[in-house]
């Protein structure tokens, strides 16, 4: 389920790349333009293209909640223990990896990447104290199907006595090739060089051209994290 992902506004991101199309405006409709990302006019049309090595960060479809029954194989409303939802996720990410404490030998030549979460649970029997343990997966995806890394972890969520909802915060981690991370140099060029009024491809959009969308593509990575589930459990999630 790592290839088909929740749209990052809802679970939270950051912006992979902040170039946007190269239109073939006259100087006066680009005035004041100076943003990273934004188009400009400097000796011709450009865009001052700034990406981030750092990964974007979200939770694939159908892995951001888990119901657990009293007795498999009776999935009705009755027999439903707990439900819990993965929520409020938020990342911090470093381009230098050697930075981070106990970093392994070789960490200068990758990004670091963190994401923290909170999961919201629910009983539905809610006497004497309970523990729940819930396993979660953090994954690094390269492009839109290449899954670079994977662990597993699991997070436990305590009720008090008399308690119907408590809440607990996991974690996770990984480190990313920073050359992997890194556009080609001629790709990078093809996407920020200037161009002038008149110019053939003036009006054309850089990443209209496969191969700089390929190159795009190997250079992005996304941190993903949600619940380890099995196939009946993604499949309730798809269909209830």
């Amino acid at each position: 389920m790592i290839a088909r992902r929740r749209s990052p506004s809802i679970r939270g991101s950051i912006p992979v790349l902040c170039a946007a199309s190269v239109l073939a405006l006259s100087a006066g409709a680009l005035g004041g333009c100076a943003k990273k990302g934004d188009i400009v006019v400097d000796e011709g049309v450009g865009i001052t293209a700034i990406r981030s090595r750092c990964p974007s960060v979200g939770i694939p479809d159908y892995t951001g909640d888990v119901t657990l029954f009293r007795n498999p194989g009776d999935k009705t409303a009755g027999n439903v223990d707990v439900v819990a939802t993965m929520t409020n996720v938020r990342t911090q990410c470093a381009e230098d990896g050697a930075q981070q404490p106990g970093a392994p030998a070789g960490s200068a030549d990758k990004v670091y990447a963190t994401v923290t979460f909170d999961v919201q649970a629910r009983r539905s029997d809610t006497a004497g104290a309970r523990q729940v343990t819930i396993p979660y997966f953090v994954s690094v995806l390269q492009g839109t199907s290449t899954v670079a890394s994977k662990r597993v972890g699991s997070i436990t969520v305590n009720f008090a006595p008399g308690q119907e909802r408590a809440q607990a915060q996991g974690t996770g981690a990984a480190y990313i090739d920073r050359a992997a991370a890194t556009l080609p140099e001629d790709v990078r060029e093809r996407i920020t060089r200037k161009r002038k009024a008149g110019d053939t491809d003036a009006a054309v959009d850089p990443l209209s051209d496969p191969k700089v969308r390929a190159a795009v593509d190997r250079a992005s990575f996304e941190l993903l994290v949600g619940f380890q589930l099995n196939a009946d459990q993604v499949a309730y999630n798809a269909t209830r």
